[in-house]
């Protein structure tokens, strides 16, 4: 019985042994089946995907693509963004699609590219034929991103921006600060004469003819006759005839005639040859211009206005034979040697511009007539219809003959600005509002800041950064235009 029992042991392992012998030996080696992959069915092969889903771009449900050896095609710029399994075009760019093979990729090759136009590529450093940036390395070979989180992908692009471009920080440092400055030449108000009316009466000879005629200080203006100053003369003849010892009411009588406008030179004629003088001669007491004529009894005397250039050839409307009221205003003489320079200050230059600054003008009619001046005067108001502040430099305009009305350019020196600087490139402009780039963990964020002037290359930071917080060095690059349109504060 034990005999029988130990032979069907022996059977049994025999026949197990042989079992085993019979699997296969390579199983364990064999390749495991691909892996599956999910496309969208319109376009064809535009979306890939290793899982069952819809298409994001059409909504349409993925379906299963047929596996094999299957040769793909990619479009060079930008790479791998365009897939399809057979040649063509890239709908994006035009450019012919290349056979992806990632086994013979040219890693070693080095390419530049320009961040605002992908299409200009080089194989060596320079600039952008179409904006004039500098190129930068294009990054052939595809890298896997493994630092970036899902929740950063899906951050709208105007709060968060994924980048690796360069980054740059403020600085905290003095500048000396030349403002540039346009404006133009205008007369000085404060060498402006009237010729007005001292007495009521009658022209009876005008000496003056047309518009920004040239007299001089004495020179002859008109005749008038006045029945006030008749009568004033003939009260002085009485008195000097009936009543010599009475001093003190000649003295009075002479007077008036003087206030009356009556030179010493024709007094003394009208008590040398004991007649009154009909028509007493209107004297000028400026040099100048005249530059405005009495209209209607009203004079408009805005200062250091040009009046509109048909008026300059315009008769004067005072003619011979016409009358005239005591105080009016007749004519207005403007000195053309005596001038200032109107010089119009941007709101951000404006807190810069003292009193007392040194002021370099170059006018346009003459750039070899540059002189150096100082700021005199700072309005302190806005002109009509005018977003700039004006200062006034006054000079002398006898030996530099410069005309009135002259475009000039202006740099105004002797201003230093201790503050913290960034450069130009680096902020972003969204009209009211300026942005920057902070650099932080996976990409960029977007930050309001406040600045101040702009000098050269750099603008002026006040709040908003610190001088840890490294900022993009080109915002524009990082930009979405349209996602920009409202930002969060």
């Amino acid at each position: 019985m034990k005999k029988l029992f130990f032979i069907s042991c022996v059977i049994l392992i025999v026949a197990a042994v042989a079992c085993n012998n019979n699997k296969d030996p390579h199983a364990e080696h064999k390749p495991e089946a691909p892996k599956e992959m999910y496309t969208c069915p319109m376009p064809e092969d535009s979306v890939f995907s290793d899982k069952p889903g819809t298409c994001p771009k059409c909504g349409m449900d993925l379906v299963k693509m047929q596996q094999g050896n299957k040769e793909m095609y990619t479009c060079p710029m930008p790479e791998d963004s365009i897939f399809s399994d057979k040649p063509g075009t890239c709908p994006k760019c035009g450019m012919n699609l290349v056979k992806m093979d990632q086994d013979n990729h040219e890693h070693d090759k080095v390419e530049y590219t320009c961040p605002m136009h992908p299409e200009i590529i080089k194989d060596k450093p320079g600039t952008c034929p179409i904006c004039g940036m500098d190129l930068v390395k294009k990054e052939t070979g595809s890298k896997q991103v493994s630092d970036v989180e899902l929740e950063s992908l899906l951050k709208p692009t105007n709060e968060f921006v994924i980048s690796s471009i360069p980054v740059t920080t403020m600085e905290k440092r003095g500048e000396q600060i030349e403002i540039e400055a346009l404006g133009n030449i205008a007369y000085d108000t404060r060498q402006v004469g009237s010729i007005s009316a001292r007495v009521s009466g009658r022209i009876e000879k005008l000496y003056v003819r047309y518009r920004y005629q040239k007299i001089n200080k004495g020179q002859k203006i008109f005749d008038i006759y006045s029945p006030e100053l008749l009568t004033a003369q003939q009260n002085l003849l009485f008195l000097l005839k009936n009543d010599a010892e009475n001093s003190t009411f000649i003295q009075a009588a002479k007077d008036k005639l003087l206030l009356l406008g009556m030179s010493n030179e024709q007094l003394q004629q009208v008590i040398q040859s004991g007649k009154p003088s009909l028509t007493i001669t209107v004297y000028s007491n400026y040099s100048g211009h005249i530059h405005e004529a009495a209209n209607g009894g009203t004079m408009n005397t805005s200062a250091g206005i040009m009046k509109d250039i048909s008026l300059i050839t315009e008769e004067l409307s005072l003619k011979e034979g016409m009358y005239i009221q005591k105080g009016q205003s007749v004519f207005t003489v403007f000195n053309p040697d005596r001038a200032w320079a109107i010089l119009n200050i941007y709101g951000d230059n404006q807190s810069l511009v003292k009193v007392g600054n040194t002021v370099r003008i170059v006018p346009e009619t003459a750039p070899g007539k540059d002189f150096r001046a100082g700021i005199d005067f700072i309005e302190p108001f806005y002109r009509k219809e005018s977003k700039t502040l004006t200062a006034r430099v006054y000079f002398n305009n006898s030996s530099l003959k410069i005309p009135i009305g002259s475009q000039i350019r202006a740099t105004i020196f002797g201003n230093s600005k201790e503050a913290y600087w960034l450069p130009k490139e680096a902020v972003l402009s969204l009209g009211m509002d300026k942005v920057v780039f902070s650099k932080t963990d996976g990409g960029f964020k977007a930050v309001k800041i406040n600045t101040g002037i702009i000098h050269q290359k750099h603008i002026q930071i006040i709040y908003g950064l610190t001088v840890t917080d490294s900022v993009a060095a080109n915002a524009q690059y990082l930009m979405d235009s349209e996602s920009f349109i409202k930002i969060k504060n």
